[in-house]
């Protein structure tokens, strides 16, 4: 048993299967849900910090670090519930939101980091939402599954669907004496 493999294991939520499901590299697993964790944890911080907006009278920026603070909090339930552990439903909604489909999460994400950065364009609420909104990123990558095969694009780019592979794999646009060059 490898290194990585015993991580995994020590790793694992309860009640998951120990062999994965889909085809999504480990480490992509795990920078989604360490960014999720810290990018919440962040996100709380910096949306305090915005919250002292108020004493400028902007009240925009209050609702925007109010909502950052929501936004971060939200993230670090379903990522990591172990850090809100007192909480009894904390648990559940983990467990809702890991059966549903990558992009179910990556679309929450985005959409709960864009309205403080909407609100109040600051540093401070730009990069703690950015956080949360990289981390829905990468569950829409994640959603979309492994790259194809060279033979797979190769014969999908085709007008009929089946390409052979050229013979000259170093063969470009450039190499190539028909074509115009300046």
């Amino acid at each position: 048993m490898s290194f990585t493999e015993k991580i995994g294991q020590l790793m694992q939520r309860p009640g998951q299967d120990a062999i994965p499901n889909d085809d999504v590299p480990w480490w992509m697993k795990y920078a989604g849900r360490g960014l999720g964790t810290v990018g919440g944890g962040i996100a709380i911080f910096l949306g305090v910090w915005v919250c002292t907006g108020i004493l400028f009278a902007e009240v925009n920026c209050l609702i925007a670090g109010i909502w950052q603070m929501l936004a971060g909090f939200i993230t670090i339930v379903i990522e990591a519930p172990c850090c809100c552990m007192f909480l009894d439903f904390v648990q559940n909604i983990s467990n809702f939101m890991e059966q549903r489909p990558y992009y179910y999460r990556g679309g929450l994400y985005i959409a709960i980091a864009l309205p403080a950065v909407v609100l109040c364009a600051n540093l401070s609420t730009i990069f703690g939402s950015g956080l949360i909104f990289g981390t829905g990123v990468i569950y829409g990558m994640m959603s979309l599954g492994k790259k194809g095969s060279r033979q797979d694009m190769a014969a999908m780019a085709s007008p009929t669907g089946s390409a052979p592979l050229p013979v000259d794999q170093k063969s470009t646009l450039m190499e190539d004496p028909d074509v115009w060059r300046p």
